[in-house]
């Protein structure tokens, strides 16, 4: 068995090993980090070998840990970072590069229309009639959009929304209140097979699948980080922010994650304070000062327009692991059209938690 694994900010991870019986054997460990002295890579073969094969991450680890020579040094590695490759291994976790990714790039379309392409094509990519897709948005008028378990009326003050012509949506995945104009944000969803986050927990998923995002920033001369749960980070700020559902696929299969995320490219930082009630009350008595410096815009660190920084992006997932476009096809069209009228533009949903 096979498992690979990217460190957050560190080196690639990789994991040979046979399962006999339910213990792990013939266990070897490489990768591209570094360590010090020579004699640690083995003794971690030596630690995981003979472990059961049912053996969590964290326990995983500890044994790495406890197998180490006194005065190990690692850089670009992690214990964790090793007992994840592991568990990826024995979950046969498949890798970015083992698909042909599609992008979808299309027109602007109203904000429900938009979350129901993300339940639609996510299960789509579960049934296994779609491949993994890279889908980018572009808003079709300003928009707040809820968490799925979030109380609409503690979040958004409505006839703000209202009067500044604001559609207020609820997604299905969960997380918080993303404060939208078209021309002021960038937001992409990634729908995946659950095979390429197998062995991960809920919260180095999120690290992993936003991996490619921070590559791209990079190439634009922001360092930017991941911060758990689901934020993206620089010293400035926070410049995005992730969510993700998982889908079962049919007849109770392994199914597919939606993982969607939001970067304000720019920011009107009095607007969104009069719409966004859980903004005043992080920021009050701090003044709108402060919203800007607690979201720092993409534009001021980059000096680049909206679409240029979205190609940027596009053109990097291409390089990493390619990409082709391809169009929503009409059955998608009408499916999303129809839980977009049935569905998200309702009352029962967008206010079933009050």
């Amino acid at each position: 068995m096979h498992g690979e694994y990217k460190v957050p900010g560190g080196k690639l991870v990789v994991v040979e090993l046979d399962d006999h019986d339910g213990v792990l054997r013939n266990v070897r460990v490489a990768g591209d980090f570094f360590l010090e002295p020579d004699e640690a890579l083995p003794a971690m073969d030596r630690a995981l070998e003979g472990a059961p094969a049912a053996t969590e991450a964290a326990e995983l680890a500890e044994r790495i840990r406890a197998g180490l020579p006194e005065g190990t040094v690692m850089y670009g590695l992690t214990a964790e970072g090793v007992a994840t490759a592991v568990r990826r291994a024995l979950a046969q976790a498949t890798d970015w590069t083992d698909y042909d990714w599609q992008l979808i790039h299309e027109e602007p379309q109203p904000p429900a229309l938009h979350m129901a392409l993300d339940e639609v094509l996510t299960a789509e990519v579960a049934a296994g009639r779609r491949p993994p897709t890279l889908r980018v948005w572009e808003w079709g008028g300003p928009a707040v959009v809820i968490g799925s378990f979030q109380s609409l009326g503690n979040e958004v003050d409505t006839e703000a929304a209202q009067r500044h012509g604001m559609t207020v949506v609820r997604r299905i995945s969960g997380g918080g209140a993303m404060f939208v104009e078209p021309g002021n944000t960038i937001t992409y969803s990634l729908s995946v097979p659950a095979s390429l986050v197998s062995g991960l927990s809920f919260a180095d998923s999120y690290a992993y699948l936003d991996e490619w995002v921070l590559g791209a920033l990079g190439d634009m001369g922001i360092k930017a980080w991941y911060q758990p749960l689901n934020d993206i980070v620089t010293d400035a700020g926070k410049i995005a922010g992730a969510a993700q559902k998982r889908m079962v696929g049919p007849d109770g299969g392994p199914g597919a994650v939606l993982h969607h995320v939001t970067m304000s490219y720019d920011i009107d930082a009095e607007k969104m304070l009069e719409v966004l009630r859980i903004g005043r009350e992080k920021l009050s008595g701090k003044g709108i000062r402060s919203a800007e410096k607690r979201v720092d815009p993409l534009r001021r660190q980059t000096g680049l327009s909206r679409e240029a920084v979205i190609d940027r992006m596009i053109r990097s997932f291409g390089r990493r692991y390619g990409l082709s476009r391809g169009p929503l096809t009409p059955q998608e069209l009408e499916r999303a059209g129809e839980l977009a009228a049935t569905k998200f533009s309702t009352p029962q949903w967008t206010a079933r938690v009050p």
